[in-house]
Formats: C-alpha cells, sequence, structure tokens
C-alpha cells in the first residue's frame, strides 16, 4: 500500500482515484500520520459466484416465511 501526504492527495485526486479503481489501496497522511485511506468500495470487489450461492442458501436456511405467503405480505404493507 501506497502512502501519500495530503496536500500531494488534494493536488493529484483525480490520479489516485483512477489508481484506487484499479483496485490500489493509499494511505493519505498529514505530518507523516495515517488519517485515511482511499480503496475500492466492496461492491467493487469481486466475489466468487460460488461463495455469493452459499451465503444465499445459509441465509434462506435461517430465514423462513412459516406459511406466509408473498402475496399476503404483499397485501399486508398495503393497508
Amino acid at each position: 500500500m501506497e502512502t501519500v501526504g495530503a496536500y500531494e492527495a488534494k493536488t493529484h485526486l483525480p490520479k489516485l482515484l483512477e489508481r484506487v479503481i484499479k483496485g490500489e489501496r493509499i494511505t493519505i497522511t498529514k505530518h507523516g500520520v495515517p488519517v485515511a485511506v482511499l480503496q475500492p468500495p466492496q461492491s467493487i470487489l469481486r466475489t466468487e459466484p460460488k461463495q455469493v450461492i452459499a451465503e444465499l442458501r445459509e441465509f434462506r436456511r435461517k430465514h423462513r416465511l412459516d406459511g406466509l405467503s408473498l402475496r399476503d405480505m404483499i397485501e399486508e404493507g398495503r393497508r
């Protein structure tokens, strides 16, 4: 992870953001003390489809409708 000073970050922010889009993490310092980290948001980081499917199955296993239908829930929300 690269480190840049606050002044340099302010001056070259567009270039730094382009690097972050490509997956780099950049620490911003003020007087040598880290104060922020530029990194891609979690939504941009690619997750393996198998992991997503496993997480969805686990969620469905833990959260059941217990006899409620989707139509009943929609109608309940309209009242």
